[in-house]
């Protein structure tokens, strides 16, 4: 019998929580976003809880409408280098534009995270969907949003490239015979494509895990052929089993088209439980938490999603408006949905903001509940697990960690001991060949 599959555990550690108002909650750490004690403390505990990893956001353009947590917050993977030397298991994941960044200099960056950390690196590739990054970076106009995944199809072959530069055992370092290298082990990529041109070779070897995991965020139709060619991991944010089970079957259906093994793309979609000891006190968080954010908050933290658009002009309590084909070059799939929500329920406007502000899901109430769900989701093959993402923090996470994950541990879904002391290792993941040493094994009939 083939050994019983486990639940894969992620968290999105977002200085107060993904909760507009969550700054503004009796528990919340005010400059959580920029307080290394705070997030060490949370990773620690995650990892002592046995998460496959711990992940951190990033965008690059904010305005005065922006999530707190978003106006004052560290670069993700310099606070990945520092994390690294505090733990030792749980994976460290962390965003990334390919629109506006260097192939080369990224896939040295991530090498160096995954050496550092001993092989705990992920990648989470976004095509950044604000407009107001182009001004950040001295470009004209933002890219399209299918040219941005176009784009980044290119970029993730030339970064998979740069970490093959060098086969595992190219480093001799003979001092006898004065030997660093086998230069015949070292592999220049020489790509010369349609947005990029990088000769490398890498100047880092590979890593414990081969390269860093790779991690996409986007439910597009772009997006999903993207992650389906690329991930290894999806984050996805499906509110009923039912949708979640669709998009899982739909990404794997196109990973296994484009010749990988559906069993090695991990569907994880967004959790974010609120846990009380009746259902009663589940609601009443709910309730506390919703009754944080007012309503120009509200307008504002849905206007992000549509390149801040201002929502204060039309009615509050008139049909949501007609917006056609507007924000679809940012997060298209988050825009379609909000709009389809909307309609098909027929909300105003005041009512979809404040339930995009503080959405009603199925992980609220007790722990036995919340563990019944998330067992449920994942023994029906809608996910390979869940990326946590508390609404208020550090409560959502301690709820969790403390009440549902024991749970999950007793009924067999979730390890009690780390598997591997990589990412890769941990979810279940092959370490990826090099490319070249599979040429010159297959070229010698092995």
């Amino acid at each position: 019998m083939a050994e019983r599959q486990m639940m894969r555990i992620g968290t999105f550690l977002a200085g107060t929580g993904s909760n507009m108002a969550s700054w503004r909650h009796p528990t919340a750490v005010l400059d959580a976003a920029i307080n290394l004690d705070y997030y060490r403390d949370l990773t620690r505990r995650a990892e002592e809880a046995k998460l496959d990893f711990a992940f951190f956001g990033d965008g690059l353009y904010i305005s005065e409408k922006s999530h707190p947590n978003f106006l004052n917050r560290f670069e993700p993977l310099t606070l990945l280098a520092a994390l690294a030397m505090e733990t030792t298991h749980i994976g460290l994941a962390a965003t990334l534009s390919t629109t506006y960044s260097d192939p080369f200099t990224v896939a040295r960056q991530f090498m160096s995270i995954d050496h550092i950390s001993g092989g705990r690196a992920g990648w989470n590739v976004v095509t950044s969907p604000l407009e107001g990054s182009a001004a950040n970076y001295s470009r004209p106009e933002h890219p399209a949003h299918d040219l941005r995944y176009k784009m980044a199809a290119e970029y993730i072959e030339i970064a998979k490239g740069l970490w093959d530069s060098w086969e595992n055992d190219a480093f001799i370092r003979d001092q006898a015979r004065g030997e660093f290298i086998d230069p015949d082990k070292m592999h220049r990529l020489d790509h010369v494509g349609e947005f990029f041109s990088v000769q490398g070779p890498l100047n880092i070897s590979r890593s414990p895990q081969g390269r860093p995991v790779l991690i996409q965020a986007g439910s597009s139709e772009a997006g999903r052929g993207f992650a389906a060619t690329i991930a290894d991991a999806v984050f996805t944010g499906q509110a009923t089993r039912a949708d979640a089970e669709a998009f899982s079957a739909d990404v794997k259906g196109r990973a296994a088209a484009a010749g990988r093994n559906p069993g090695e793309v991990l569907i994880l979609p967004g959790c974010s439980p609120i846990v009380g000891r009746t259902p009663e006190e589940a609601e009443e968080k709910y309730l506390e938490i919703a009754g944080l954010v007012e309503i120009n908050q509200a307008l504002n933290y849905m206007g992000r999603f549509f390149n801040d658009l201002d929502f204060t002009q039309y009615d509050l309590d008139a049909p949501f408006p007609e917006l056609g084909d507007f924000g679809r070059n940012g997060w298209e799939s988050s825009t379609d949905s909000i709009k389809k929500t909307a309609r098909e329920k027929e909300l105003s406007l005041r009512e979809m903001a404040l339930q995009v502000s503080t959405g009603r899901h199925e992980f609220i109430g007790t722990a036995e509940q919340v563990a019944d769900r998330m067992q449920d989701w994942f023994e029906s093959g809608a996910c390979d697990g869940f990326m946590l993402s508390g609404a208020v923090l550090p409560q959502g996470f301690n709820d969790f960690v403390d009440e549902v994950l024991p749970l999950l541990k007793e009924r067999g879904v979730f390890r009690t001991e780390y598997e591997s002391d990589t990412l890769r290792g941990n979810l279940g993941l092959p370490i990826p060949e090099n490319r070249y040493t599979a040429a010159r094994n297959a070229g010698a009939g092995r």
